[in-house]
């Protein structure tokens, strides 16, 4: 229930975007929160509007105003959104740092060495190299003229075949053996509880099963039932029908350029 001294959030949310899986985390918080509503431009960019709100431009973005400060709180950046938020109002999300008794470098418990990791590599990794293929996919679009789509479509293959195909293994079968040695049993990536990295390396895992059709039950049989695993819980449920409220239309997982 929202009061006077709670603090106001909205969420810059744009289409087929990363800011998704931030309507997913405020739904994990025990926060009320509005939705500013942000279509692409006709070139599938982000519209000019969201530099007036960052300058970045880009989506997602956070506003936070709190009681007490003259200026709202401004976040950009998805790891550092979901840092924030999750320290703020969720800290369920958050696995234990050190076992009791034990505080210092190198006693950090699994989970939380996990959690750290997967907070960098969502974005720092995973998402470079699936942004840079989604560019590259446009080379065999519809929007290249039919007599050179042959041409680009074949330099796209080279580069599938020479650095995307290894590229998406290498990481995928990281993946899935990091699922299959999560700590306490597993069924997530830090151990047996869902976590704020979870939610935030839902949208390239979606991708990697729905637009490359690379994950899937025969190649990766842990890291497809882990997506599927993502989709069925309720605080995805929840946001999927948060944002289909929102904007009347029907939410998909595709990925769009920023």
């Amino acid at each position: 229930m929202a009061t006077e001294s709670a603090p106001k959030v909205t969420l810059y949310w744009l289409e087929k975007s990363r800011a998704q899986r931030i309507i997913w985390l405020l739904e994990e918080c025990n926060v009320d929160y509005n939705i500013e509503i942000l279509k692409r431009t006709s070139g599938m960019l982000a519209p000019p509007e969201l530099k007036k709100i960052h300058p970045l431009g880009k989506s997602p973005v956070v506003k936070i105003n709190a009681p007490g400060r003259t200026s709202p709180v401004t976040l950009a950046e998805s790891g550092f959104i979901t840092e924030y938020l999750t320290e703020h109002f969720a800290p369920h999300l958050l696995p234990k740092r050190y076992e009791d008794g034990k505080q210092g470098p190198g006693l950090e418990t699994e989970e939380w060495l996990r959690y750290r990791f997967f907070m960098q590599y969502a974005e720092g990794s995973l998402m470079a190299l699936m942004s840079t293929n989604l560019i590259f996919s446009f080379l065999k679009g519809d929007k290249i003229p039919f007599f050179l789509r042959p041409i680009t479509s074949g330099i796209y293959s080279k580069f599938d075949g020479m650095y995307f195909g290894p590229n998406f293994k290498t990481h995928f079968d990281f993946l899935e053996s990091q699922l299959a040695t999560a700590p306490n049993g597993g069924g997530f990536l830090c151990g047996k509880d869902l976590t704020a990295v979870d939610i935030l390396m839902s949208f390239p895992l979606q991708a990697g099963q729905k637009r490359l059709k690379i994950i899937n039950a025969t190649d990766y049989p842990k890291l497809n039932a882990y997506v599927n695993k993502l989709e069925s819980m309720d605080g995805y449920k929840r946001s999927v029908e948060r944002i289909e409220k929102e904007t009347g239309e029907r939410y998909t997982t595709m990925m769009g350029a920023e």
